[in-house]
């Protein structure tokens, strides 16, 4: 099995996914949600779209997909099906974290506004949890080392709770390649030195996994969930 994923599935059961915006964190945590459903362990699993600062890329349009996976999906009080930009969340969201067989995972709104949101929740993380931090080299917020790492502590400052790991996602959507996964893995890697937050993998789709596996870092196989949410959308 993917070194990442039994560590997402064997840990803590609370999983919060930040990152820069644009950075890919809404595609990753969908990933992740498909990714621990097909492991078949007889868990609950949820995913919670918490971000409405930014809402381009929702992961609550994947709702279908996503519960016919296994997946319960938790979002606004409409359930992200009346069409709208309706930004607030359903006090449903409570649900999973409370639930103690549940596995969460909360995908968080861009940047330290986004995360923000995290506060409304501060009880449920005094027992162990996960504090991801996507990291994408390729946008400007976050293309140098001190900038990435200013953006982490902004975080931490802003929810008040520290991240426990980084996840390298350098994509260029479709025109991504192996070069540009193995050079996002060096900055991030150059980051979780920096910084003292732990890199734990690499992703790339899964065309590319064949020619950056055996680099010495763990890969995680991302989709293209969202791709024809937004930019992709026919119109």
């Amino acid at each position: 099995m993917n070194a990442f994923l039994e560590q997402m599935a064997a840990g803590e059961r609370i999983i919060a996914v930040t990152g820069h915006f644009g950075s890919g964190k809404t595609e990753f945590a969908v990933s992740l949600a498909f990714a621990l459903a097909a492991l078949e362990r007889n868990e609950r699993l949820a995913l919670a779209d918490l971000d409405i600062e930014n809402p381009f890329f929702r992961s609550r349009e994947r709702q279908d997909a996503l519960e016919a996976a296994g997946v319960r999906v938790y979002s606004d009080p409409f359930h992200g099906r009346n069409g709208s930009e309706l930004q607030v969340i359903s006090a449903g969201v409570r649900a999973p974290l409370e639930d103690e067989g549940c596995r969460v995972i909360l995908d968080c709104g861009g940047d330290a506004a986004g995360a923000m949101i995290l506060n409304q929740f501060k009880k449920y993380f005094a027992q162990p949890h996960r504090l991801l931090c996507v990291v994408n080299p390729n946008r400007p917020g976050s293309d140098t080392i001190d900038k990435t790492v200013e953006h982490i502590r902004s975080i931490e400052q802003t929810t008040g709770l520290r991240a426990t790991g980084l996840v390298s996602n350098a994509h260029l959507i479709y025109e991504t390649t192996a070069e540009d996964v193995l050079r996002g893995w060096d900055f991030t890697a150059a980051v979780a030195e920096k910084s003292g937050v732990p890199a734990l993998c690499a992703c790339c789709m899964e065309r590319l996994v064949p020619e950056v596996a055996g680099h010495g870092f763990d890969v995680f196989p991302i989709g293209m969930y969202m791709r024809d949410s937004y930019l992709d959308k026919k119109v």
